[in-house]
């Protein structure tokens, strides 16, 4: 119901309302109206309910003799201060302190070793011309089919769309599938990054848990119950950042029936889907291995398959009804046509650089299938503490003992062991204490930075 009231000072003020949710999210509410009457701003607020127990906060801003303004979008966030660790580190780094990185995702700096001429295909001559199209050159859409093909993912090149991230995918298909103001379901614990980019669309997130019983699993009944008038799509990491869970079929299955029933489409997060624990499989298992009814994207891209995010290409794949497909793919063009933001020379070079990128993504398999082994060895000596399961991707979750906030606790590992490592809430865990790591950087560095974590955190310091 709308609040009416005024706000009299000497120095008028404009208002801008802002709810806060259960979860965190900050969502701007709509100012229906704002009169300056005899030195006191009247306004009138309407309240959405969202999310479980709504709190409410009022922000004061300088008020215009002309009209009601703020300087920045509310997509932006309103506080852009910089939380205690980055600030810590940031410090570290000016005095000249030596830190290992365990939440290191940049592949290019872990000392893996790239095919010498691996880059030659980008300086291809017939980059020099260029040829717009707005869902990919065709040769690249062929490229990814292929590529997705020889590891047993079947897919029409014509339902490929070529995209400069993954990131600029996400943002792509939230403009297609949502307006303002309508929601996506999103997993929790997961990458917070789909929250900043719903965000800019102007889009709302609503959780849905991912729950550990030995192995992560999605609670299907409270992500249907989750379910809104204005619910457009949910996404599915698999497997997922940073629990590092598939998603079973059955699971899939279910979620996609969901999906077609309530006129919601299925978005597959697949980056990290060529890095199985299981040694004697290539790749996980694909949400596109098991029949769907709905409409369904499948995201991936250069940074995760083949180690290098610096050359700026992904994908989407479209799959489902024959009609739903032709309708998304014509949409979609269009949103592309807008930006054309992929380059030609890494179009034309993708089919061998997912050739050649293959001994890549070998080495990095190898690494973080090592130093998760090593961590396993690692907890089993440190009783008090608990390795959640992987399955997949580049990271690793450590349950530790709750003696003391994960903020405090991360904060010491950096100041006292000088190991960086992120805490359980950057990712929305539902409580203390999950440690999360990074298992690309090199076993060496890695086992004896993670032996210091482990001692630090029941209490004692690393020998």
């Amino acid at each position: 119901m709308p609040l009416e009231n005024s706000v009299c000072r000497e120095s008028s003020l404009s208002v801008r309302l802002i709810q806060r949710s259960h979860s965190g999210q900050v969502f701007p509410n709509l100012l229906h109206g704002a009169v300056k009457q005899q030195g006191c701003l009247s306004y009138s607020l309407a309240v959405e309910g969202q999310g479980n127990g709504p709190g409410l906060l009022l922000y004061f801003l300088p008020w215009s003799r002309h009209m009601l303004r703020r300087m920045f979008s509310s997509r932006v966030p309103s506080n852009l201060d910089v939380n205690r660790l980055a600030d810590a580190v940031t410090r570290l780094q000016a005095e000249g302190a030596a830190v290992t990185d365990l939440t290191e995702s940049n592949p290019t700096r872990v000392g893996l070793a790239f095919p010498a001429r691996l880059l030659d295909s980008l300086a291809s001559p017939a980059g020099l011309t260029y040829d717009p199209q707005p869902c990919g050159l065709s040769g690249a859409r062929d490229a990814v089919a292929g590529y997705l093909g020889r590891h047993g993912i079947l897919v029409d090149p014509g339902q490929v769309v070529i995209t400069a991230s993954t990131s600029e995918a996400y943002t792509s298909l939230f403009k297609l599938l949502c307006d303002p103001g309508d929601a996506v379901l999103v997993p929790q614990p997961s990458y917070p990054l789909l929250e900043h980019l719903a965000r800019l669309e102007g889009i709302e997130v609503v959780p849905y848990s991912l729950e550990y019983h030995g192995v992560w699993e999605i609670n299907v009944d409270e992500l249907r119950a989750k379910v809104g008038p204005r619910t457009r799509a949910v996404v599915i990491v698999n497997p997922n950042n940073p629990t590092g869970s598939f998603v079973r079929a059955a699971e899939v299955e279910r979620v996609s029936a969901l999906c077609r029933q309530r006129s919601m489409a299925l978005i597959a997060d697949e980056v990290f889907g060529f890095y199985p624990m299981d040694v004697t499989c290539s790749r996980g298992p694909s949400v596109f291995d098991v029949p769907r009814e709905a409409l369904t994207f499948g995201l991936g891209g250069l940074s995760k398959s083949i180690g290098l995010p610096q050359l700026k290409l992904g994908w989407i794949l479209v799959d489902g009804a024959g009609k739903d497909v032709e309708r998304a793919m014509r949409a979609l063009a269009i949103i592309c046509d807008t930006y054309l933001s992929v380059a030609t020379p890494v179009q034309l070079a993708v089919r061998q650089l997912l050739i050649d990128g293959e001994v890549v993504t070998e080495q990095i398999t190898e690494r973080v299938r090592e130093n998760y082994k090593t961590l396993e060895r690692l907890v089993v000596a440190q009783p008090a503490t608990r390795l959640l399961r992987v399955e997949g991707g580049w990271y690793a979750v450590v349950q530790v003992p709750a003696v003391r906030s994960e903020e405090e606790l991360v904060l010491e590992l950096l100041e006292r062991e000088r190991v960086l490592v992120h805490p359980g809430y950057f990712f929305d865990f539902p409580h203390d204490a999950f440690l999360v790591v990074s298992l690309l950087p090199h076993p060496p560095l890695f086992e004896e930075a993670a032996e210091r974590v482990l001692a630090r955190t029941i209490g004692g310091t690393a020998a």
